[in-house]
């Protein structure tokens, strides 16, 4: 029996790990938190237009919140989802960017020039298709709604091809998305929040500095940050600044490099068999601190960014993006309004301005030298993933409910966006398909080049 079959051996098996072994499997699928957030969705428009569509919408304005003495934070459920729930799957937007920074395609000039000019284009071409189409009217401020793609949609599609989807492609378009949400937080931070009280955003920034003085100091339990991370929440919420910038914030915050080493936890290893073998771990006294130590110490072996990034993800992928679909995505359906100019220049805007955005961009970066295109990678299927750009469902509806004032605003800019998100697709995917070499032929070229 080798040593990796004895240390299985020595684990103790209960009847629960049975049913959690496959729940842990399905999380780690890529395809899955697609998969959660589009029955989300399908749910939320079901609902919406059944007959008890007016009470499942009353549900989510339904007031919650604390009073203690004269302070009252109340606000409905819906609220609470956009600017609580939602700070923290930015809060994982922001670990996921700091990592890219740190350790990821954002690291190296040369590697980032032709995602970031991809998504720079396709950030910028939709907004302008968006303006031209809205010019003059009181939409107009919605130009932000199809500048955004949503990552975990594209992973789906791109689970649909399975192996086909060579390496460097894919590597291509989550970089992309990685610079598509660090524009969409800008667009939140600089295009919608008004009225900001510089007062509270101070005291955010303070906060903020508090943390990093924690950090310095070496201070490394979780639940202090959190009791500061909700008061730099709180501040930036009341400051006009939408609340979901300090998620973000705090994300970059988190350290992207590991306190211990490898060989340093190598030597910690063989310093606590030794003291297994020699019997001086049965003699110890307080040996709760000592395992609490050692917690500490193994957790320290990858980042705070790494650490915390693993932690949360499966409860932003499949707890709030789920609920914030079935909270957002409560759309009557009246007939018409998918041929409201409105509606149409969001669909333009996302399946037309997405794409072009991003080939046009990244034609002219490989043009000026400053890029090149990936290894195996042909412009035929370039353009063809550029579709899936135009898949925009929660950024663009979360963008949306910022942007616009009027509820009827709102639906009609939500029915564009899933208009368009299911058309950009359906066509990134056929394109795909088309564009893309069989499974066998990629390996055959990858076993040559070896």
């Amino acid at each position: 029996m080798s040593a990796a079959d004895d240390a299985a051996s020595a684990i103790p098996q209960y009847p629960i790990d049975r049913l959690r072994e496959p729940i842990r499997r399905f999380l780690h699928v890529e395809a899955a938190s697609g998969v959660v957030l589009f029955l989300a969705a399908v749910v939320a428009l079901i609902m919406a237009n059944s007959p008890w569509g007016e009470a499942y919408i009353g549900f989510w304005k339904t007031k919650v919140g604390i009073t203690i003495g004269e302070f009252e934070f109340r606000h409905s459920l819906h609220h609470w989802i956009n600017d609580g729930l939602m700070a923290i799957f930015f809060f994982v937007v922001g670990l996921e960017i700091k990592w890219e920074l740190v350790h990821g395609q954002l690291r190296s000039v040369r590697q980032a020039t032709l995602p970031v000019a991809a998504a720079v284009g396709g950030m910028v071409v939709p907004a302008l298709l968006y303006l031209s189409l809205q010019h003059g009217e009181p939409t107009a401020h919605g130009w932000g709604i199809p500048m955004a793609t949503d990552i975990a949609f594209v992973v789906g599609c791109m689970a649909i091809l399975g192996k086909r989807v060579p390496l460097e492609l894919r590597v291509f378009l989550l970089t992309l998305a990685i610079v598509d949400d660090i524009g969409a937080i800008l667009v939140i931070a600089l295009g919608y929040s008004e009225g900001v009280d510089l007062r509270w955003l101070m005291w955010g920034g303070l906060g903020l500095l508090f943390i990093f003085l924690l950090l310095r100091l070496g201070v490394r339990r979780i639940p202090v940050y959190v009791v500061v991370g909700v008061v730099v929440w709180y501040a930036i919420h009341e400051s006009g600044v939408h609340a979901t910038i300090a998620g973000v914030l705090l994300g970059l915050a988190a350290p992207a490099k590991s306190e211990i080493s490898e060989s340093g936890f190598r030597a910690i290893l063989r310093r606590a068999s030794e003291a297994f073998e020699s019997g001086e771990w049965a003699r110890a006294e307080h040996r709760s601190e000592h395992i609490t130590r050692f917690q500490q110490l193994a957790r320290d072996t990858i980042s705070p960014a790494e650490y915390l990034q693993g932690k949360l993800h499966p409860w932003s992928s499949f707890v709030i993006m789920p609920i914030f679909a079935l909270s957002n995505a409560d759309i009557p359906m009246a007939p018409g309004e998918l041929v409201e100019p409105l509606a149409l220049s969001v669909i333009f805007g996302l399946v037309v301005g997405k794409p072009v955005g991003i080939i046009l961009a990244s034609w002219l970066a490989v043009k000026s030298g400053r890029a090149e295109l990936p290894h195996g990678i042909s412009w035929k299927v370039l353009s063809a993933a550029a579709c899936l750009g135009g898949i925009g469902f929660t950024m663009a509806i979360f963008i949306a409910g910022l942007a616009l004032t009027e509820a009827h605003q709102v639906e009609t800019a939500k029915v564009g966006i899933l208009a368009a998100s299911v058309v950009a697709a359906t066509l990134g995917v056929s394109f795909l398909l088309a564009t893309l070499p069989p499974v066998s032929h990629q390996a055959t070229e990858s076993e040559s080049s070896a």
